[in-house]
């Protein structure tokens, strides 16, 4: 029997809006041209975006990477919190890349959802856009993807990627970091973007609701969860430009146990002092609240240090003075030494 009676089907019957993804385009581009660089070319809605290496370089090398922000996204989701998980976003991908001395030239967003809440989702892009401001890169381009089925109702997802520019004689790879060497922390505005699966459990099983609960600090449980992870990136270029920084690490996920023995050849082994700096209220309430043991908050938190640098030690006033000057609050955090057993050690008390 023949259904040719039936009304034809649309795209926008099986869930997909068309006109909602056009409305989002008009409306990022103002956001996009904001994070425009010089080498910026062409104009979002093509297929590619077009971009030029920068003048000045010898031999570039471009290093590239990729990030998501992880469950802290559930958060943003369940407490609308969507004006600043873009610049999570950015910091994921950015601050990777600055760990090998390389320049974020540009970024690329992903944005997928059931279906298409084009204030959402412009919120969303509008703080990618300031993360970018943040890094000095320009939002070349993204892609939103409606998938209704693929999606609970009001979930969206994030992932971005971002290309960078390096001097291959520049590149910092590990393997100029000397024993002897000092640890030279940058302080993190909490979590970041690490943890996230813990925190919600910790959350959950003290039954707490995080927008009523306060901190000592004096601040909504919320709020301290929601701070946007930091970008490291004018600070950290121009710190490594003085050619005295000899490594560098991104605390991500994994915290220092994973994270360090990344930039740092098998020989040695980073010595850090607990005491030498002030653990942010958050990690406070998550160990005591979590009964999480000091080994797991640092194998899964920055626990306040989000980004190292490896600096020989006559190097160190000039390189800190460097970091302060950019706004920065360089603290020294241990040094490397000769391998022990362990590839991190830890001295002090997580008070």
């Amino acid at each position: 029997m023949s259904h040719n009676h039936q009304k034809g089907l649309t795209y926008r019957d099986a869930g997909v809006d068309i006109n909602a993804g056009n409305a989002l385009i008009e409306r990022i581009k103002p956001h996009a041209k904001r994070t425009a660089r010089r080498e910026s070319l062409g104009a979002l809605g093509g297929f590619g975006a077009f971009f030029k290496i920068p003048e000045g370089y010898r031999n570039p090398v471009l290093v590239s990477g990729t990030d998501g922000v992880g469950t802290k996204l559930k958060l943003a989701i369940q407490h609308h919190r969507h004006k600043q998980i873009g610049e999570d976003l950015v910091a994921m991908c950015v601050n990777d890349l600055i760990v090998s001395n390389a320049e974020p030239l540009f970024f690329l967003d992903y944005y997928a959802t059931g279906q298409l809440d084009v204030d959402i989702a412009e919120a969303v892009i509008a703080s990618i856009a300031n993360g970018c401001e943040l890094a000095g890169c320009a939002l070349a381009g993204g892609e939103t993807a409606e998938m209704p089925g693929m999606y609970q109702t009001g979930d969206y997802d994030l992932a971005g990627f971002c290309v960078g520019v390096a001097e291959e004689s520049n590149i910092l790879d590990g393997s100029r970091v000397r024993a002897g060497d000092v640890i030279i922390g940058l302080p993190s505005s909490g979590p970041h973007s690490n943890g996230y699966s813990l925190i919600r459990k910790v959350i959950t099983n003290a039954g707490i609701n995080p927008v009523a609960e306060e901190l000592a600090s004096g601040e909504l449980l919320i709020d301290a969860v929601m701070k946007p992870t930091r970008i490291y990136v004018k600070a950290v270029l121009q710190a490594m430009a003085t050619g005295h920084v000899s490594g560098a690490v991104h605390v991500t996920g994994g915290g220092f146990q994973e994270n360090l023995p990344r930039s740092f050849d098998s020989n040695l082994t980073a010595s850090i002092d607990l005491d030498s700096w002030k653990r942010p209220t958050i990690f406070k309430w998550l160990k005591a609240e979590g009964n999480v043991g000091t080994e797991e908050m640092l194998r899964t938190f920055n626990c306040g240090i989000g980004f190292i640098l490896f600096c020989p030690p006559e190097h160190v006033t000039i390189v800190s003075q460097v970091l302060t000057t950019a706004g920065e609050h360089p603290l020294v955090i241990g040094e490397l030494i000769q391998r022990t057993p362990q590839p991190v050690v830890f001295s002090g008390a997580f008070a």
